[in-house]
């Protein structure tokens, strides 16, 4: 994941950590009473089910709370990663998902509390490794709510719950804005010099802005429709946003919020913008 922060204020993880367990419990709120068959529903992840989405969740957190509590340690993830390749992460979500429902719920809801102490526990400008650049505290706790709210998308999607978009999807917002360059970086491409300027319609109709406001290079629309973009779970045809600007519409096209190689996106959906 791209991060350019230098350091995280203390009130700013307390706010995004606040975030990050409201977020937590809803996905946690749509799978706690789940008949134990229906987690082996698919998802619109392929090869995926709801059990897979669950157990990457609690994998992820594992991992995050290995690089904030063993910094030293996560060299070794590292190479493991570059040892399996693209099926690093599926792996992981397969083993979790061969746990009964019960516990690897049980298992997801210990990692995530621990990881969120962990956090909150870290020294200000501390910084973590990762699958990437090195993150900030913040940063850490605003990848896990965006990857907790995508993921939850999918379990949402497989049990046919529409979910309220929320005032938290500014993290979301936020970080794919961010990650821009990372987009274009995984795909061989040269990032645009230059930031663009970012205008979403928030949740409650306000104005998410980023980027300065004379760029020629402009995303427009609404915010829910453009974190669905950035973390793929939605194709850019089904979306309101309006690029303006060669380099924007390119990148609204490779948009990508998390870590890894290029996402392979979604199909088009049918009946229009989700």
């Amino acid at each position: 994941m791209a991060d350019t922060d230098t350091a995280g204020t203390v009130g700013a993880v307390v706010a995004v950590l606040r975030d990050l367990e409201a977020e937590s419990e809803e996905v946690d709120a749509l799978v706690a009473d789940l008949d134990p068959a229906r987690w082996a529903l698919p998802t619109p992840a392929r090869g995926w089910t709801i059990a897979h989405q669950i157990a990457h969740l609690a994998w992820t957190d594992d991992k995050a709370l290995v690089a904030a509590t063993e910094p030293g340690r996560f060299e070794d993830e590292i190479a493991s990663a570059l040892a399996a390749g693209e099926s690093y992460v599926d792996e992981g979500a397969a083993e979790g998902a061969a746990l009964p429902p019960g516990r690897l719920l049980g298992t997801w809801r210990r990692r995530r509390g621990q990881l969120t102490d962990a956090l909150r526990a870290l020294p200000e400008g501390a910084r973590l490794p990762w699958f990437g650049p090195p993150m900030s505290a913040a940063s850490m706790a605003s990848a896990r709510l965006m990857e907790t709210w995508a993921h939850g998308q999918d379990i949402a999607d497989a049990l046919g719950v529409r979910r309220v978009p929320t005032a938290r999807l500014w993290h979301v917002a936020r970080l794919g804005v961010r990650t821009r360059d990372f987009a274009f970086a995984v795909r061989g491409l040269t990032p645009p010099a230059g930031e663009f300027r970012v205008e979403l319609t928030g949740p409650d109709g306000a104005t998410w802005a980023f980027g300065p406001a004379d760029a020629a290079q402009r995303i427009t629309g609404s915010a829910h429709h453009f974190c669905l973009l950035v973390t793929q779970r939605t194709h850019r045809a089904d979306t309101d946003l309006r690029a303006d600007g060669e380099h924007a519409t390119t990148w609204l096209e490779i948009a990508q919020a998390f870590a890894g190689p290029p996402g392979p996106g979604r199909p088009r959906a049918e009946g229009g913008p989700s």
